[in-house]
């Protein structure tokens, strides 16, 4: 056996470990669920000690196979056919060397969602991973034009989203709640609106909670790192959170959503706003 074939299954096990990392980035990337991820890239290394085959190009395998195996798991979560591609030849297309994926934030992945799973597939590999479309073809069984396509397709659906592809004011603030728990700056800077502010009713204040503070940074930095207790719930019919102590709601954040963005956060203790509070599912935007 030469020096490039696949030799002793321990060197195949520090291969697979070595490549782990990137191969778990590109499954993340592709299904929005690190722990699904996961599971995927575990699936590639039972399929690797499964095979009898040599392998040769060990990372290309295993990257190949992650990614049809993330390709089958779009595709049980959208039963609709990918639509047919009507080809022609066309000029390079000039976006084709922007990472738009690295740059369009939290909405990204409520337009993934909408994607058909070979468009998903082809923009993650190349805008995020730079992978070529020869590469790309070969993964999704097409042309290299078809994959060109298929990407500039994708992008061209967030560069102009549709109506429908806007965050729902639950998927803005279980986001706000998810980045403000987990001290993620950025994500709250891109979630407030520049005039941004928090506001407290007179029983909220009795609580310790600031009564007034403006600005999408000042707002941000109050809340980085924060609300750890929080629970998402609803306020009426608004979306909203919580802290919850002993199953009882003490304080509700409530927001104030415009255009995907959060206007207002308001800190509500008054007797009859709690008594109007509901627990609800937390979402999956995070």
């Amino acid at each position: 056996m030469d020096d490039e074939s696949l030799t002793p299954a321990s060197d195949a096990t520090e291969t697979f470990e070595a490549e782990r990392p990137r191969l778990t980035r590109i499954a993340t990337n592709v299904l929005g669920d690190h722990a699904e991820a996961e599971d995927v890239v575990q699936q590639a290394w039972l399929r690797l000690h499964g095979t009898a085959t040599e392998i040769e190009n060990l990372p290309g395998w295993l990257t190949t196979v992650t990614t049809r195996l993330c390709l089958d798991r779009l595709r049980s979560r959208t039963p609709v056919p990918d639509e047919d591609l009507e080809i022609t030849e066309t000029a390079p297309d000039p976006a084709d060397d922007v990472a738009l994926a690295d740059t369009v934030g939290i909405a990204l992945q409520v337009v993934l969602d909408r994607m058909s799973p070979k468009e998903r597939v082809a923009f993650v590999l190349h805008d995020s991973f730079g992978f070529e479309f020869d590469t790309i073809a070969s993964l999704l069984d097409t042309t290299p034009v078809a994959a060109r396509k298929l990407a500039s397709r994708a992008r061209a659906r967030i560069a102009q989203p549709a109506p429908e592809d806007a965050l729902a004011d639950w998927e803005v603030v279980d986001a706000f709640m998810a980045a403000a728990r987990g001290g993620d700056f950025a994500r709250l800077l891109e979630l407030l609106a520049p005039d941004a502010e928090i506001s407290a009713d007179d029983a909220a204040k009795l609580s310790g909670t600031p009564s007034g503070i403006s600005g999408r940074e000042e707002v941000a930095t109050f809340f980085n790192g924060a609300a750890q207790a929080a629970f998402p719930v609803f306020v009426g019919e608004r979306p909203a959170a919580a802290w919850i102590h002993r199953g009882e709601a003490r304080v509700v954040f409530d927001f104030t959503i415009e255009h995907g963005r959060v206007r207002a956060i308001t800190f509500r203790a008054a007797p009859d706003v709690l008594a109007v509070v509901r627990r609800r599912r937390q979402s999956v935007v995070e």
